[in-house]
């Protein structure tokens, strides 16, 4: 029990984190580059969630390709990307945007590709 907290407790909460700020209805702040600093907000936290599902997995099978974890991860974050709009719709003041999936995607795309590398240059030593 000690190990799921350890591995999958920090996916729970950046997760809960994520839904309580996409449940905030504006984020907006006076600076005046807020639009670009909040969509690079957006791809770093799916970024940081698709390396925190990637680490959960990899202490969790014993078996999955270093590849099929970074899959997997990747994935399981873009679902909750899709979600998280979905769940801007019932929120006053925001609006779902497959813009921002994309967005989120991206993120999620520079951690499967830096992962990627990482897992080639350790299994070539």
């Amino acid at each position: 029990m000690k190990k799921f907290f350890e591995y999958w407790g920090p996916v729970i909460l950046w997760m809960g984190a994520i839904f309580t700020l996409s449940a905030i209805p504006n984020l907006k702040t006076d600076l005046e580059q807020d639009f670009l600093l909040r969509k690079i907000a957006h791809a770093i936290e799916f970024g940081i969630l698709a390396f925190l599902l990637y680490r959960a997995i990899s202490a969790s099978s014993r078996v999955m390709s270093g590849r099929k974890m970074i899959i997997y991860s990747s994935i399981i974050a873009l679902f909750y990307a899709f979600s998280d709009e979905f769940h801007q719709l019932f929120v006053r003041g925001r609006h779902c945007s497959l813009k921002d999936v994309v967005i989120d995607g991206i993120g999620i795309l520079i951690f499967a590709i830096a992962c990627y590398y990482r897992n080639r240059k350790v299994a070539n030593k």
